[in-house]
Protein backbone atom coordinates (compact mmCIF):
# COMPACT_ATOMS: atom_id res chain seq x y z
CA UNK A 1 0.00 0.00 0.00
CA UNK A 2 1.33 3.45 -0.94
CA UNK A 3 -0.73 5.58 1.46
CA UNK A 4 0.91 7.36 4.43
CA UNK A 5 -1.82 6.16 6.76
CA UNK A 6 -5.08 4.22 6.65
CA UNK A 7 -7.69 6.11 4.67
CA UNK A 8 -11.41 6.24 5.32
CA UNK A 9 -13.34 7.20 2.21
CA UNK A 10 -15.93 9.31 4.06
CA UNK A 11 -13.19 11.53 5.58
CA UNK A 12 -12.07 12.56 2.09
CA UNK A 13 -15.31 14.47 1.55
CA UNK A 14 -14.04 17.24 3.82
CA UNK A 15 -10.86 17.79 1.78
CA UNK A 16 -12.73 19.19 -1.22
CA UNK A 17 -15.61 20.87 0.59
CA UNK A 18 -16.41 24.33 -0.83
CA UNK A 19 -13.78 24.04 -3.58
CA UNK A 20 -13.81 23.68 -7.36
CA UNK A 21 -14.12 19.91 -7.05
CA UNK A 22 -17.30 20.12 -4.96
CA UNK A 23 -18.75 22.76 -7.32
CA UNK A 24 -18.19 20.36 -10.23
CA UNK A 25 -19.79 17.48 -8.33
CA UNK A 26 -16.57 15.42 -8.09
CA UNK A 27 -16.85 12.55 -5.62
CA UNK A 28 -14.13 10.16 -4.48
CA UNK A 29 -15.73 6.72 -4.79
CA UNK A 30 -12.91 4.21 -4.22
CA UNK A 31 -9.37 3.91 -2.91
CA UNK A 32 -7.28 0.81 -3.54
CA UNK A 33 -3.76 -0.30 -2.71
CA UNK A 34 -2.28 2.03 -5.35
CA UNK A 35 -5.12 4.01 -6.92
CA UNK A 36 -7.79 6.58 -6.19
CA UNK A 37 -11.06 6.71 -8.16
CA UNK A 38 -13.59 9.52 -8.53
CA UNK A 39 -16.62 10.32 -10.59
CA UNK A 40 -17.94 13.55 -12.02
CA UNK A 41 -21.35 14.28 -13.57
CA UNK A 42 -21.64 15.44 -17.14
CA UNK A 43 -24.20 18.18 -16.61
CA UNK A 44 -24.66 21.97 -16.85
CA UNK A 45 -21.66 22.48 -14.51
CA UNK A 46 -19.23 20.48 -16.65
CA UNK A 47 -20.45 20.87 -20.24
CA UNK A 48 -19.26 23.28 -22.90
CA UNK A 49 -21.76 25.23 -25.06
CA UNK A 50 -21.90 22.35 -27.60
CA UNK A 51 -23.51 20.13 -24.95
CA UNK A 52 -20.51 17.85 -24.39
CA UNK A 53 -18.05 17.46 -21.53
CA UNK A 54 -15.71 20.46 -21.31
CA UNK A 55 -12.03 19.53 -21.59
CA UNK A 56 -11.27 21.84 -18.69
CA UNK A 57 -13.66 19.85 -16.49
CA UNK A 58 -11.78 16.67 -17.41
CA UNK A 59 -8.51 18.36 -16.46
CA UNK A 60 -10.05 19.55 -13.18
CA UNK A 61 -11.09 15.96 -12.42
CA UNK A 62 -7.59 14.70 -13.26
CA UNK A 63 -5.86 17.34 -11.14
CA UNK A 64 -8.23 16.75 -8.25
CA UNK A 65 -7.59 13.03 -7.96
CA UNK A 66 -3.88 13.28 -8.72
CA UNK A 67 -3.53 15.94 -6.04
CA UNK A 68 -5.59 13.96 -3.55
CA UNK A 69 -3.37 10.96 -4.27
CA UNK A 70 -0.20 12.90 -3.51
CA UNK A 71 -1.74 14.41 -0.39
CA UNK A 72 -2.53 10.92 0.89
CA UNK A 73 0.98 9.57 0.22
CA UNK A 74 2.85 12.25 2.20
CA UNK A 75 2.95 13.25 5.86
CA UNK A 76 0.62 16.24 5.52
CA UNK A 77 1.72 17.60 8.90
CA UNK A 78 5.18 18.26 7.38
CA UNK A 79 4.53 18.69 3.65
CA UNK A 80 1.92 19.87 1.21
CA UNK A 81 1.45 18.94 -2.44
CA UNK A 82 0.84 21.36 -5.29
CA UNK A 83 0.36 20.86 -9.00
CA UNK A 84 3.43 21.65 -11.06
CA UNK A 85 2.36 20.57 -14.57
CA UNK A 86 -0.61 18.78 -16.12
CA UNK A 87 -1.44 17.64 -19.62
CA UNK A 88 -4.42 15.89 -21.14
CA UNK A 89 -5.48 14.27 -24.36
CA UNK A 90 -9.22 14.30 -25.00
CA UNK A 91 -10.17 11.11 -26.81
CA UNK A 92 -13.96 10.81 -26.90
CA UNK A 93 -16.93 13.10 -26.33
CA UNK A 94 -19.48 12.53 -23.59
CA UNK A 95 -22.82 14.32 -23.38
CA UNK A 96 -24.54 12.79 -20.34
CA UNK A 97 -24.13 10.57 -17.31
CA UNK A 98 -20.88 10.35 -15.38
CA UNK A 99 -17.21 10.11 -16.16
CA UNK A 100 -14.84 8.17 -13.91
CA UNK A 101 -11.23 9.03 -13.23
CA UNK A 102 -8.63 6.60 -11.88
CA UNK A 103 -5.27 7.98 -10.76
CA UNK A 104 -2.23 5.76 -10.32
CA UNK A 105 1.28 6.86 -9.43
CA UNK A 106 4.08 6.58 -11.98
CA UNK A 107 6.69 8.10 -9.66
CA UNK A 108 6.61 8.87 -5.92
CA UNK A 109 9.81 10.74 -5.14
CA UNK A 110 10.85 12.94 -2.25
CA UNK A 111 10.20 16.23 -4.06
CA UNK A 112 7.93 15.26 -6.98
CA UNK A 113 5.18 12.80 -7.75
CA UNK A 114 3.89 11.89 -11.21
CA UNK A 115 0.38 10.45 -11.60
CA UNK A 116 -1.38 8.99 -14.63
CA UNK A 117 -5.13 9.53 -14.77
CA UNK A 118 -7.50 7.68 -17.10
CA UNK A 119 -10.99 9.10 -17.46
CA UNK A 120 -13.67 6.79 -18.85
CA UNK A 121 -17.38 7.01 -19.55
CA UNK A 122 -20.13 4.80 -18.11
CA UNK A 123 -19.34 2.14 -20.73
CA UNK A 124 -15.68 2.13 -19.63
CA UNK A 125 -14.58 3.75 -22.91
CA UNK A 126 -11.55 6.04 -22.67
CA UNK A 127 -12.55 9.72 -22.69
CA UNK A 128 -9.31 11.41 -21.59
CA UNK A 129 -5.79 10.46 -20.56
CA UNK A 130 -3.89 12.87 -18.34
CA UNK A 131 -0.61 13.09 -16.48
CA UNK A 132 0.14 15.42 -13.60
CA UNK A 133 3.39 16.28 -11.87
CA UNK A 134 3.03 17.31 -8.23
CA UNK A 135 5.62 19.24 -6.23
CA UNK A 136 6.09 18.15 -2.61
CA UNK A 137 6.91 21.21 -0.54
CA UNK A 138 8.03 21.39 3.09
CA UNK A 139 5.79 23.38 5.44
CA UNK A 140 8.85 24.44 7.45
Amino acid sequence: MIWFQKIELDKLENIGKNTLSSNLGIEIIDIGEDFIKARMPVDERTKQPYGILHGGASVALAETIGSYGSHLVIDSSKFFSVGLEINANHIRKVSQGYVYGVAKPLHLGKSTHVWSIEITDEENKLVCISRITIAIVSKI
